[in-house]
């Protein structure tokens, strides 16, 4: 069911409460890139993700009838961008509740935000159930994700753990994530090389929008099914090997269809390409590691636990690397006793 026909499980004011939510990042083994419907935020393809434990946003939501507006603050700040979709969404809530009061939302992430490693999509998962709780509403997993991809596309995947599908669909009560394999069904690491702590110059909503200008989009689309089963495949019989393989060439060929976009999109940073090729170096020594990298310019690198000390040690050398992220497959987004206000 879509989230949007469904009603608050409690009316009542005095049902409200004060909800923090912790949610982890993704980072997607096979790229959505495109959208067939952009209010909706209805994907063009679908997509398998890796939830990441460690790369984490932690988001309070109180709903406040004492307030004569929203208040938000993201990382210490109000940005006027941010805040707007913020409100946005918790517009969303509201309808959704039948309940039109203000809330105050303060959110933190543990890692950068605006870098290319998906904090839009912890972010929005955070919110969405943060937000949902705190205004009386008890909404299934599936209508949750529904209900978060239209605020950010990833964040359909994150409000789910483990390893994640989302399904393109036709509508919007079709296109949702769930979970395929749960958080401890393989014990994938990533090691995140963080090239630049500032804001990625190429944003992700017009990247989508200029998806079909490049002559190489609608080759993706005709074999991106089969690209999805082989991941499905890989990740069945955990062949780290063909997992990897097949998600390295994934991001190189998602990263052409943006070079060659109209205008086109570079953005990798000189970082990227030291870690790229820092990572190709390792696999001739025989370390088990491939890199993907989402619309930025940091990099996550898959590796098996026994690999990810000396794949951690030889990224943290590299002279253009600020620094590394563990992560590891993680669990859906769970509630926390503590509060941020």
């Amino acid at each position: 069911m879509d989230a949007g026909k469904n009603r608050s499980r409690g009316s009542k004011m005095g049902e409200m409460n004060k909800t923090t939510i912790r949610a982890s990042s993704d980072v997607a083994l096979v790229k959505y890139w495109g959208k067939k419907d952009e209010i909706l935020r209805l994907p063009e393809n679908g997509s398998i993700s890796l939830i990441l434990s460690g790369l984490d946003t932690v988001t309070t939501v109180e709903f406040d009838l004492k307030l004569t507006k929203d208040e938000v603050i993201i990382q210490g700040e109000s940005e006027e961008g941010e805040t707007e979709r913020v409100i946005k969404h918790l517009q969303r809530i509201r309808d959704l509740a039948g309940k039109q009061v203000f809330a105050k939302v303060v959110s933190q992430n543990t890692f950068p935000k605006g870098t290319g490693l998906s904090s839009s999509g912890s972010g929005f998962a955070a919110l969405t159930i943060a937000a949902t709780k705190a205004i009386g509403l008890a909404l299934s997993e599936r209508e949750l994700s529904i209900l978060a991809r239209q605020g950010s596309g990833t964040a359909c995947r994150c409000v789910c753990g483990g390893i994640v599908e989302w399904k393109d669909g036709e509508t919007s009560e079709t296109s949702y994530s769930e979970s395929i394999f749960p958080a401890g069904y393989w014990e994938v690491r990533d090691v995140v090389a963080v090239v630049d702590e500032g804001k990625k110059l190429v944003s992700s909503t017009s990247g989508h929008a200029l998806a079909k200008t490049s002559l190489f989009y609608k080759e993706r689309l005709a074999n991106i099914k089969t690209k999805l089963e082989q991941v499905r495949q890989a990740i069945k019989i955990k062949d780290f090997d063909k997992l990897g393989k097949l998600v390295e060439g994934e991001a190189l060929e998602f990263h052409s269809i943006l070079l060659t976009s109209e205008p086109p999109m570079i953005a990798w940073y000189p970082g990227t390409i030291e870690v790229m090729l820092a990572v190709w170096e390792m696999r001739r020594e025989g370390i088990k590691a491939y890199f993907t990298i989402n619309t930025g310019f940091n990099v996550h690198v898959l590796t098996t636990p026994e690999f990810e000390s000396i794949v951690k040690e030889r990224l943290d050398k590299l002279s253009l690397v600020v620094k590394t992220i563990s992560a590891k497959v993680g669990e859906k987004p769970s509630e926390l006793k503590t509060h941020l206000f």
